[in-house]
């Protein structure tokens, strides 16, 4: 049933003065109000809310959360929302977000302070998921409306959006359906309430009728402003990776601290080597260590120069360059075995500025324990008194020493800080290896690398080994023993099936990493069918969320059959589908990577650890940092820094990264962009009209949450 409050007649001054807001010192003196550049995050324990905090925490942008079901937590009144500082009204956040548009009990008020806070200073609300209703702007979904699944629904930002806070994207905003059996995406679609100054930002076809409702949408009222999200979601869910630029962005009105992109580079391993094969009848690849010395015959897979000319006429059609990790002694050995004749690396060579290339040892050696590969699985071989046998920090510094030689000798445009070893060895890795060869740091330090790859799926964390900081990269899920398609499936079954259907059971053995498939794939159809799109969607997750590590596949899969360029297509043509021309792919190398993500772990140690202060007075942003640490900032186009111009453009606004110095760094917001508070108890907002609190959902109508 629906309740109202007594205290909805209280205006502005009157509701401002009754919860002790300094709105009074304000308007003496015409001094424009303090705004900390931090985001109060209300929190039910959902889905939502963590996803707009999971948003904050990768952008390193400050905020404090409230879990309204733990004992003991913060009362959110007039003193914990603002203050005084130096005789200025200070607002302590830019921005609320509340698990939906009242998640307080009827006559709370916490809710009323809410209210009143956020219209005196002009802070704006994010309802992170809350029914359609009319105390949110919106009709209820039964006059017109929709209320359930919207599994594969094709959203649109409308021209409203386009041209405020979701103007990076380029207009669809399609919801996931990755399994018919699992409800995905709830939610409630809805058209204005009447009367509401209500702007719809992102909408859906209501099924059955020839309308659309909102999804997504500002709804101002009493003084207020909010963002009314009707679908449930959680934070690795597509629909919401493509919205949650937006979301910050609005709260925050283009002024924050943190930044985020989207980023991708794909590897492309032993280039100048061949990748042995896998054999179908042994479920094995002969010539490595995963069949037993002596069965099959190795028959490798290595690219072509026709296989270069595609790869450097994809690159131009796709606009990315590739990162080609080479092994020299492939072409070595090639010459050697044909009379001196090498056309593949005469053609890499030939074409050597189109790529980046990184050094990745010069055999391809193992480079942790020296293995007994007479067992299967490998094993480290061990000393008499029991102890583990190193690879020698010599031959460490041999494999990276002659590859750097190599590949300056044909040419390559080298930076000799980067190294990939082979199979990423030398780092743990297990169970056969459970440390570091300790070798490795000293090889590393001789030879000037300050950057190593690790494997994500195993050593995700960037950690130091030595003088060099390692670069995780993800491996995609294209194998390299496979140049064609049909062996990349009947490896993928071996692997993905159980012993039942004739696959090796390791799903069996593995249930909390690894799921069986529920049938074997056609071998001549599979490839395309099941695992390109699974691959991408993969691997255009890891884009959608900002994350600039690097993908890796192998030579192999630019050979043949070119099984590697599907899922590579994919995931550009997708992301240009989705994206603005102004919200580019930021293509790294791997140290530029590395780099990147040093940055953002240190400062986002600063910002947690509360060493990072930033507010705002009118147009100017004062942030403070510790020595040492570089600031990140996200500021409207125009924006200065000490004079010059600040960062670089990119989603419709400017950021980057700026040293401190230890010092407090002043921005300049330029006066085009729009304020984010108002003087306290200025009447150009209106009255307030304190909230209903209460249930805000009907009697039998179910508000599920998002599945992973």
């Amino acid at each position: 049933m629906k309740r109202t409050i007594r205290t909805t007649a209280l205006t502005v001054g009157a509701l401002v003065a009754a919860l002790g807001l300094p709105a009074g010192a304000a308007q003496a003196d015409g001094t424009a109000p303090r705004v900390d550049l931090r985001t109060l995050i209300v929190s039910d324990g959902g889905p939502a809310t963590d996803a707009i905090a999971a948003e904050l925490d990768t952008a390193g942008t400050p905020y404090t959360e409230v879990d309204l079901t733990q004992s003991g937590r913060p009362v959110i009144d007039a003193g914990f929302l603002a203050d005084t500082v130096d005789g200025r009204p200070r607002a302590k956040f830019q921005a609320v977000v509340l698990p939906n548009d009242n998640p307080f009990p009827a006559g709370s008020a916490e809710m009323t302070a809410l209210a009143a806070y956020e219209s005196a200073y002009g802070i704006p609300q994010v309802d992170a998921y809350t029914y359609a209703r009319p105390e949110a702007g919106l009709q209820y979904p039964t006059a017109g409306g929709y209320s359930g699944s919207i599994d594969g629904v094709r959203a649109e930002v409308t021209a409203a959006g386009k041209a405020g806070p979701f103007g990076y994207l380029d207009g669809a905003v399609p919801f996931e359906d990755n399994s018919p059996t699992v409800g995905e995406s709830y939610a409630y679609l809805s058209h204005p309430a009447a009367g509401a100054d209500f702007t719809p930002y992102v909408e859906a076809p209501i099924p059955g009728r020839s309308t659309r409702g909102s999804l997504v949408g500002e709804y101002r009222h009493d003084g207020r402003r909010e963002l009314v999200v009707t679908f449930v979601y959680n934070q690795y869910q597509q629909q919401f990776r493509l919205l949650a630029r937006g979301i910050v962005e609005w709260m925050t009105g283009g002024v924050h601290l943190g930044a985020t992109r989207n980023y991708f580079a794909v590897h492309v391993d032993d280039v100048f080597a061949a990748d042995d094969r896998w054999d179908s009848r042994l479920n094995c690849t002969p010539g490595d260590v995963d069949c037993p010395v002596g069965e099959g015959t190795p028959d490798p897979i290595r690219m072509s120069p026709a296989d270069v000319d595609h790869a450097t006429a994809w690159e131009r059609e796709h606009g990315l360059t590739l990162d080609l990790v080479y092994n020299g002694a492939g072409s070595v050995d090639q010459r050697s075995d044909n009379n001196g004749v090498d056309a593949l690396a005469d053609r890499l060579i030939a074409d050597r500025d189109d790529f980046r290339w990184v050094n990745h040892t010069y055999t391809h050696a193992f480079l942790g324990c020296q293995q007994d590969v007479t067992v299967v699985p490998w094993k480290c071989d061990t000393n008499a008194d029991g102890s583990t046998k190193w690879v020698s920090r010599k031959d460490i510094s041999d494999e990276i020493a002659l590859n750097r030689v190599w590949g300056q000798s044909a040419g390559l445009p080298l930076q000799n800080d980067e190294l990939v070893t082979g199979e990423h060895s030398g780092l743990r890795i297990l169970p056969q290896q459970p440390d570091d060869n300790p070798n490795l740091a000293l090889a590393l330090a001789d030879n000037g690398v300050a950057w190593l790859a690790s494997d994500n799926s195993r050593d995700p964390a960037q950690r130091q080994v030595g003088p060099a900081t390692t670069v995780s990269r993800y491996p995609m899920n294209v194998f390299y023993n496979a140049g064609r398609s049909d062996e990349q499936v009947d490896e993928y079954n071996w692997i993905y099936t159980s012993r039942a259907q004739g696959g090796s059971g390791i799903c069996e053995d593995n249930p909390a990493t690894t799921t069986c498939l529920p049938a074997p794939l056609d071998t001549a159809t599979g490839y395309a069918d099941h695992i390109v799109p699974l691959e991408t969607r993969i691997a255009l997750g890891h884009v959608l969320a900002g994350d600039p590590k690097p993908h890796f596949i192998h030579q192999s899969n630019l050979a043949e059959d070119r099984i590697a360029y599907p899922i590579l297509d994919g995931v550009l043509d997708g992301y240009h589908a989705l994206f603005a021309d102004d919200t580019p792919l930021v293509n790294l190398r791997m140290k530029d990577i590395g780099a990147e993500l040093k940055r953002r772990a240190a400062w986002q140690s600063a910002v947690r650890a509360g060493q990072v202060t930033a507010y705002r007075v009118g147009g100017t942003v004062t942030v403070s940092a510790p020595g040492g640490v570089a600031v990140t900032a996200t500021m409207p186009v125009g924006t200065t820094l000490g004079g010059g111009s600040f960062g670089t453009a990119y989603a419709g606004a400017v950021s980057g990264w700026t040293s401190s110095a230890g010092r407090p760094l002043t921005l300049t917001v330029p006066s085009s962009a729009p304020a984010t508070a108002a003087t306290p108890g200025s009447a150009a907002h209106g009255p307030v009209t304190a909230p209903a609190p209460g249930t805000r959902i009907p009697a039998g109508v179910s508000r599920p949450v998002a599945t992973s």
